[in-house]
């Protein structure tokens, strides 16, 4: 379960945030991944996605999804602190942790604007996009192209470097 500290903060008291910044005509931006290992691709993406202006929120697998995603050995990184690095970062307003596969129970609850997915996808393939569409928003792929992958770095032995 998320506990709120700081920009990490469980689904509910995210959505009472979104309001919020809503009211004050903020738009709302959802970013999701597993972020297992950050690397350069997951800040480019991010800094990408905050770049369509808003506030960026970002959805972090739970461990328990992440290794449905990824498989055995997967999560390297607790979700906790996957989610605390992230929260780190200065163009994310907000994280929170979620446990299903995709996040389309977050964009029904969080109603974004904006739902910003990598260039490993295309608009027609977010799994999610119906959803967006269904309650108002729009799909936008960003970042650079998916040259980075933390399943790559791993299967190749590249991370970590010594």
């Amino acid at each position: 379960m998320t506990q709120t500290t700081g920009k990490v903060m469980a689904a509910a008291e995210l959505a009472g945030r979104a309001r919020l910044w809503r009211d004050v005509g903020d738009k709302i931006i959802l970013a999701n991944g597993c972020f297992d290992v950050l690397h350069v691709g997951h800040v480019r993406y991010l800094r990408a996605a905050k770049a369509l202006g808003g506030r960026l929120i970002v959805a972090v697998n739970s461990d328990a999804s992440a290794r449905q995603l990824k498989g055995l050995g997967r999560p390297r990184m607790p979700e906790q602190e996957r989610a605390e690095i992230l929260a780190a970062l200065e163009v994310v307003d907000a994280v929170t942790i979620f446990n299903e596969l995709d996040v389309r129970n977050l964009v029904q609850l969080l109603r974004p604007d904006i739902h910003a997915k990598g260039t490993d996808y295309s608009r027609e393939s977010v799994p999610e996009r119906d959803t967006v569409l269904a309650c108002g928003g729009r799909v936008e792929i960003v970042g650079d192209p998916k040259d980075h992958s933390t399943t790559e770095m791993l299967r190749k032995g590249e991370w970590p470097k010594s």
